[in-house]
């Protein structure tokens, strides 16, 4: 069975109604049992913890897949950049094969090397971004520069010592069955949101109410020609069928997005964080539109048919400024 294949039953497991495979919650148990053991490690000690100078924001989820986690990131750093705090942004560099880490990233920074998500960070924020899967190295490089570092996914990294958790919920998915990896999709208990600093549930806010929690929406942007800054209005492709291109944690969120806006979608999903090229998005007919994430991997080659679509998180505005002025009370002031 190849990767898609494992991931979809995976996934039909993980969010039906029903007790997983006997054989699934035996090792859903082992995986409780290390991960326990993991976490106690660092709580007494005997794994190291580090702590760098500037307050570090660690926004991440307790379940696998896509929940919103980057573009909230996003968003966060963009909001603490309009008030004047200079924000550093630390991620695993997922799917880069870089020879030494950590890696400091730019826009024009190369997918194969430092991953997807960093150079998208890069490309969206304009912050400093560096790359790694020692969380803790990665922070320690931007500490002397910025006043606040954001650390992308790195709810379960207890390397890297944190002032504020934030995790994102799946508000259309939920939890899914409640059972750990791989019975189940949680990386950790559902007990570790009492934890958290604050949770942010993306969408689907009547089937997954959590007091306290905060709502977060996903709206998707003007379509971008991949190749120049030509923009077209999502309503400018509903008079053909277009292609979607997904390589996300769950691109049917990305197609049902855009069915949302009227569009007839061809649906293409990719595994997450896979290596794309062009052939890999060059259908015989029709516009191909594809997300953010997807486009960084690709040349910003001169094709009327290859679009990115921007999806852009928001939150009420009552809800942003309280998330915000928390966070600006952590930095130091000068």
């Amino acid at each position: 069975m190849n990767r898609a294949r494992l991931e979809a039953a995976l996934v039909s497991i993980w969010y039906r109604h029903k007790r997983p495979p006997f054989g699934l919650q035996l090792l859903a148990h082992l995986f409780r049992a290390a991960s326990t053991a993991r976490r106690a490690a660092y709580d007494k000690g005997l794994r190291p913890s580090r702590r760098v100078a500037a307050p570090v924001v660690v926004v991440g989820n307790i379940t696998v897949g896509g929940s919103g986690k980057t573009p909230l990131t996003i968003w966060l750093a963009k909001a603490l950049r309009e008030q004047g705090i200079r924000v550093g942004l630390v991620t695993r560099g997922y799917g880069g094969a870089a020879r030494y880490w950590p890696r400091d990233v730019t826009p024009a920074s190369d997918t194969a090397e430092v991953g997807d998500e960093a150079v998208l960070l890069a490309r969206s924020t304009g912050c400093p971004v560096v790359a790694g899967p020692e969380r803790a190295a990665a922070a320690a490089r931007l500490a002397g520069e910025v006043d606040v570092i954001i650390a992308d996914d790195g709810l379960q990294h207890y390397a890297l010592q944190r002032d504020f958790e934030i995790a994102v919920v799946d508000g259309e998915r939920g939890l899914g069955n409640g059972w750990l990896l791989p019975a189940g999709p949680l990386r950790e208990p559902v007990a570790r949101l009492d934890e958290v600093d604050c949770i942010v549930v993306r969408g689907g806010a009547e089937r997954m109410a959590m007091a306290g929690a905060l709502s977060m929406t996903l709206k998707l942007g003007d379509a971008r020609a991949l190749g120049s800054d030509e923009q077209r209005p999502l309503s400018s492709f509903r008079d053909t069928p277009v292609h979607a291109v997904a390589g996300i944690g769950h691109p049917e969120q990305f197609f049902s997005m855009l069915r949302a806006e009227g569009l007839e979608v061809i649906p293409h999903p990719f595994p997450d964080h896979a290596a794309l090229a062009l052939k890999d998005v060059d259908f015989a007919y029709g516009p191909v539109l594809m997300t953010e994430k997807d486009a960084v991997k690709l040349p910003a080659v001169d094709n009327a048919r290859l679009w990115v679509v921007p999806a852009e998180a928001s939150l009420p505005e009552a809800e942003a400024d309280d998330l915000v002025t928390r966070i600006r009370g952590l930095v130091r002031v000068s």
